[in-house]
């Protein structure tokens, strides 16, 4: 019974995981449409109104480079939630087959049992770092993974050790039905008197064992008189390879019936078995990935399809070079330092092996309305004293704009309490920048900077991506960025990118 209630709740614990990965799915494959959808992020499943705001961790988890795989061949790559879903629905079927089969105490099919669940535990322990050290995002329906895979490992290991002890119970109890069965009938010969001299046999059943030597006399002798009033008749008498001939008949009839009445007996999982059920774990993955990667969409199309630069020449000198400019293809990116979008864009293109194949400049857009005239509301307060910041650091604003990203929250907030945090924050930081902060030089620059942005009639709006005069689409620069990146930059490497697609 304990074995059961274990594997029962070993379906729990995989349904749940199962569901968790299955939201997380979900809202994945939403953005194949290259538009932009809300996100869930609950440890209920589902209940949530999904978040449109990008501020979750959900939204940080799945914007990630960790949240799929095959991004430079798949238009965002294939989601990890999508095989988790499929080691989730292969635990869940393992529980209720060894129930089923009568198996959730063989000790094969458990340890089996086990190292199927340390799969996705050990794969939630390296997602659950991740998460925590390299994003710094807790995603709550990650972390309903990674509870329900700690559960059913902790419960797989005990089901495992409990059925073990049941098992060797049961092995010990049909050993000792086999020493019974080999001497069910010891010897049917002491159960029988035989008169050899007249070829009679007497039952000793049924001779009374009370009754004295007197009255076992007087029926043997009774026996005799009425054999002397037949005629007598010569008896061969039993040999004895015949009588042991009997003997083994005989046990062999109460063996038979004996086995008959008898629970069936416990077999051990042969490996092939267990190789069998391997094999049908590695179908429960490959055949919903494989299926995935042939249908995604194919948005080749889109690739270099949203416009470029109408006057890409930078007289002005706004353009701030971020790294190595020997490179033959060409990244611009207009940025917020404030801006968590252009943040989660830096992030992930910095994991992408174009971040060492091209020569990057940043165009400062700041979305404040403290220096920026285009907008009326401060969207992010503060984003003017850093973006000057940046301007102000010259060879070392890579520095500056790093520390920026790593800060947003906290100077957003102290700007919007106070005004003027920002940029004491920002002198506190880098108290070599003092002397340049607020002057009217580098307020001019930041203000040649959006200009430059409406000579080029660019949108409101950060991050905008531009590979050798090329834009990347909105759509583009998150799920899409690798897929879209990769061919930009072969284009470009090619000397295509010029010819790549027109105006949106």
């Amino acid at each position: 019974m304990l074995q059961r209630i274990l594997h029962v709740l070993l379906a729990v614990a995989a349904a749940a995981g199962f569901l968790f990965s299955s939201v997380s799915t979900s809202d994945f494959t939403a953005h194949l449409d290259r538009q932009v959808h809300g996100i869930h992020c609950s440890f209920v499943p589902g209940a949530d109104t999904p978040d449109v705001s990008g501020s979750s961790g959900c939204h940080v988890t799945l914007m990630s480079p960790y949240s799929s795989v095959m991004r430079d061949s798949v238009w965002g790559g294939i989601p990890v939630s999508l095989p988790s879903m499929a080691v989730f629905a292969y635990l869940f079927v393992c529980a209720l087959a060894l129930v089923a089969l009568r198996k959730d105490d063989e000790p094969r099919a458990t340890g089996y049992q086990v190292l199927a669940w340390a799969l996705p535990f050990l794969t939630s322990c390296a997602f659950g770092y991740l998460s925590l050290h390299e994003l710094g995002a807790a995603c709550k329906l990650c972390i309903g993974i990674y509870s329900s895979s700690t559960i059913g490992f902790l419960l797989a290991i005990t089901a495992f050790f409990t059925g073990r002890s049941a098992w060797a119970l049961k092995l010990a109890s049909q050993g000792e039905d086999d020493v019974e069965d080999l001497g069910v009938a010891e010897t049917h010969l002491d159960e029988r008197v035989v008169d050899a001299r007249q070829g009679t046999q007497l039952e000793r059943s049924e001779i009374d064992p009370d009754a004295g030597a007197d009255q076992t006399l007087d029926e043997s002798r009774g026996a005799e008189l009425e054999l002397d009033e037949q005629p007598r008749k010569k008896v061969r008498l039993a040999t004895a390879s015949e009588m042991d001939r009997r003997l083994r008949a005989g046990n062999a009839g109460a063996n038979r019936r004996r086995r008959a009445t008898m629970p069936t007996r416990v077999e051990p999982t042969g490996l092939g078995a267990l190789a069998l059920a391997f094999v049908l774990g590695v179908a429960f993955v490959t055949v919903p990935v494989i299926a995935y990667a042939s249908g995604a969409p194919d948005f080749d199309s889109y690739v270099g399809a949203c416009g470029t630069l109408a006057h890409p020449e930078d007289e002005g000198h706004v353009l701030v070079p971020l790294g190595s400019q020997t490179r033959a293809v060409t990244m611009l990116e207009v940025l917020d330092p404030l801006c968590p979008s252009c943040r989660g864009f830096e992030r992930r293109f910095s994991a992408h092996p174009a971040a060492e194949q091209v020569s990057r400049r940043v165009l400062l857009f700041p979305l404040d309305s403290e220096c920026n005239w285009m907008i009326d509301t401060a969207l992010h307060p503060g984003a003017c004293a850093i973006s000057e910041a940046v301007l102000c650091a010259e060879e070392d604003a890579d520095e500056v704009l790093a520390w920026a990203f790593d800060h947003q929250e906290e100077i957003r907030e102290r700007e919007t309490a106070e005004a003027g945090s920002a940029r004491r924050m920002a002198e506190e930081r880098f108290p070599s920048l003092r002397s340049c902060l607020g002057g009217a030089a580098v307020r001019a620059e930041l203000n040649r900077s959006l200009r430059w942005a409406v000579a080029n009639q660019l949108p409101v709006l950060t991050p905008q991506v531009y590979v050798n005069e090329t834009r990347i689409c909105d759509e583009d620069t998150d799920l899409g960025l690798d897929y879209v990146l990769t061919r930009l930059t072969a284009r470009a490497s090619e000397g295509r990118t010029s010819s790549a697609g027109g105006a949106r």
